[in-house]
């Protein structure tokens, strides 16, 4: 059972019908009162995927015909994975007034709702909005809540399957989740029962900290043909300088679910366009600003998946990158 890399063209969102396009009146908006918008961030402000979503989501703004300073204004705040800093950060952009809330994660989204039940709340990133409250249902939010998935469950068989792939001699797979999360069970689960069929036995590392990780990581190396797989985690991508150079260090090839773990020295990933997804989003916020109920703008899947390989790493670990695969990449990082 080889990785499908055609999938990544294949997967439209759940309720694509539904349409993300903005409310182009930009010349009404120039006279209209100024509009405030809140953004709570599970990164921290020196990280510099913090300022790929700044960038995204400025972009998606523009746009709808929106000018920042001129007819609306954002307020950052960046946590990181400090639940204290998250619940500080969700009082002060409350006490901010927004007409609605930028979330990055099912986190920030739910230390924003505690805050107010009346604040419309726009989230990207999100594991399991259903599982974690968020919202009733994909189709029908029902509350404040909406927005964007990071990665339906079912897909993350397709890590394993891209490991197996780039790495066929791989038969024992760490994988680094977030056990604090419905996503985090449920993305290890779908990998959990894919492997018998591929000849892999699953054990799990839990994102914690740098301690933990490194300590997991050094116990599972105790027997040869080792890989890795990262899920979809705040916790991960907070600890991804050091799960890269815990890959490199000891030659394991590891799947990561974002390019930007690739950019920065991972093997290979395959996962949803950040990009994509924040310019949607600010789509969202506009059809709010234009007075559209949040609870009935269906939460989305995403609609296109990158394959992004770094050749350099690949190299590195001695690993051949068959022509098939690097035909079907979307980036190849040299």
């Amino acid at each position: 059972m080889g990785f499908n890399v055609s999938t990544r063209r294949e997967l439209l969102a759940l309720f694509g019908a539904a349409g993300l396009a903005c409310l182009r009146v930009p010349s009404a908006r120039a006279s209209e009162r100024m509009r405030r918008i809140g953004a709570l961030l599970s990164s921290s402000a020196d990280d510099p995927l913090s300022q790929t979503v700044i960038g995204a989501f400025s972009q998606g703004l523009q746009e709808c015909g929106w000018s920042v300073g001129r007819n609306v204004r954002v307020e950052y705040r960046w946590a990181a994975v400090d639940d204290h800093l998250m619940r500080q950060y969700a009082a002060e952009l409350i006490a901010f007034a927004p007409d609605v809330v930028l979330a990055f994660g099912t986190v920030a989204a739910a230390a924003i709702e505690r805050e107010s039940r009346e604040v419309p709340i726009v989230f990207v990133n999100a594991g399991d909005p259903v599982g974690e409250g968020l919202v009733e249902s994909l189709a029908r939010p029902g509350g404040r809540a909406t927005g964007f998935l990071s990665i339906e469950s079912g897909m993350s068989t397709k890590w394993l399957q891209l490991l197996k792939e780039v790495a066929p001699q791989v038969t024992r797979v760490a994988v680094i989740r977030d056990p604090t999360t419905v996503a985090g069970a449920g993305q290890f689960g779908a990998i959990q029962g894919v492997a018998p069929s591929l000849g892999v036995e699953i054990t799990p590392i839990d994102a914690r900290d740098n301690a933990v990780i490194e300590h997991a990581v050094l116990k599972f190396l105790r027997r040869s043909n080792s890989g890795l797989i990262v899920t979809t985690s705040r916790l991960a991508r907070h600890h991804r300088g050091l799960i890269i150079a815990l890959a490199s260090r000891y030659q394991l090839p590891t799947v990561y679910p974002n390019r930007y773990y690739v950019t920065t020295g991972g093997l290979i990933a395959y996962g949803p366009d950040f990009n994509e997804q924040l310019r949607q989003a600010a789509g969202y916020v506009d059809r709010i600003l234009n007075g559209e109920n949040a609870a009935e703008l269906p939460v989305q899947a995403p609609t296109r998946y990158e394959l992004v390989i770094n050749l350099k790493t690949a190299k590195a670990l001695g690993l051949t990158i068959s022509p098939t695969l690097l035909a079907h990449a979307d980036e190849l990082i040299e």
